[in-house]
């Protein structure tokens, strides 16, 4: 089976969106399914206003119908919002070719970061971009409830994994006052790193990830430590040198780095909204509290090792099988179509 998703975000950019896609594809080529990208590296680009690092690609019709039948798909996901993924729709929908999409992002709240633009109204675009599929793919059940609740249909649940074998405890001594209160993702304004910054705690603050809000944080904040991106085992090696991992945001759909943390044996401090809560849960691997500062002591004191075995709940490959499985289930294939062979598959 082959699947082509189109995605506006991809490599360089460090993100979740562009780690599950990657993971995804790599743990489905272990049960016969193929995956192929459509994304801005196929395209020329111009920088995100307000967000250099992130490019925009600007499709032409014709190109995306190119690559699209090049690429002899069996199914077609979009995974974005964005220019590539308006296009890919409209292909779709000029053929009458079934496709699905998946939610990735709180679009509302990070516009409404940057701009005063209503709620209401984001949320009404993403409705009508998302009503042609035949299924909205979301990573949790408080998601999927909640899009259902504002109108979405045909939302399935779509988990996520992690990476044991990379992130897991190990002796790593980062040389620095303990304890060590770790953050990882973006930094930009919607990951409300301040609300973490501005908290007194004893021992260090350490900020791992890059973004357009970093420089004038770095400013803001001289006592904690910025490492800019990190990657595989230099990644992993922060995460089990860390004392608590701390989340401060509250857009979030669902954070990749949480099950990161966690598979490192690290308790998580967060506010309790959706995203650590649908994560977490009422698992004891982690404190939820309006007030981020006693989460981040109460933190302190939970086991390491249940955290360990709370992550391995999550694999990649049992999140792939949920992709595909969705996919099969609301008969998103194109058998016969573009020179596609039929379909066949066994989970």
């Amino acid at each position: 089976m082959r699947i082509l998703v189109a995605t506006d975000a991809w490599h360089p950019q460090v993100n979740g969106v562009v780690r599950t896609l990657t993971k995804l594809a790599e743990a489905a080529k272990g049960f016969g399914v193929e995956f192929t990208f459509l994304t801005p590296q196929s395209f020329r680009t111009f920088a995100m206003p307000s967000y250099r690092d992130v490019r925009l690609a600007m499709p032409r019709p014709a190109r995306i119908a190119k690559l699209i039948e090049e690429a002899r798909p069996d199914s077609i996901h979009i995974a974005t919002e964005g220019p590539i993924g308006l296009m890919v729709r409209r292909y779709c929908r000029q053929r009458k070719l079934p496709f699905t999409t998946s939610f990735h992002t709180r679009f509302p709240e990070y516009v409404r970061a940057r701009v005063p633009v209503p709620g209401s109204l984001i949320w009404r675009a993403l409705r009508r971009f998302h009503s042609a599929s035949s299924a909205v793919l979301a990573a949790t059940p408080a998601l999927a409830r909640e899009l259902t609740d504002r109108g979405f249909d045909n939302v399935l649940l779509w988990p996520r994994g992690v990476d044991t074998g990379l992130f897991h405890p190990r002796a790593i001594d980062l040389c620095l006052p303990a304890p060590v209160f770790l953050s990882v993702g973006r930094v930009a304004v919607e990951k409300n790193l301040e609300a973490f910054l501005d908290l007194d705690l004893p021992g260090t603050k350490v900020i791992v990830g890059d973004g357009p809000a970093r420089a004038s944080l770095e400013e803001a904040y001289p006592d904690a430590i910025f490492l800019g991106e990190k990657h595989g085992e230099a990644l992993a090696e922060i995460y089990a040198a860390a004392d608590v991992f701390v989340f401060p945001s509250k857009t979030d759909t669902f954070g990749l780095v949480l099950l990161e943390a966690l598979a490192s044996g690290l308790p998580v401090a967060a506010f309790p909204v959706k995203g650590p809560r649908d994560v977490i849960g009422d698992a004891p691997v982690g404190a939820l509290d309006h007030d981020l500062r006693n989460a981040c002591f109460t933190a302190l004191g939970i086991s390491r090792q249940d955290c360990v075995e709370f992550a391995a709940n999550y694999t990649w490959e049992a999140s792939a099988r949920a992709f595909v499985d969705s996919i099969l289930a609301v008969g998103a294939v194109l058998s016969g179509r573009n020179g596609a062979e039929p379909v066949s598959f066994v989970a």
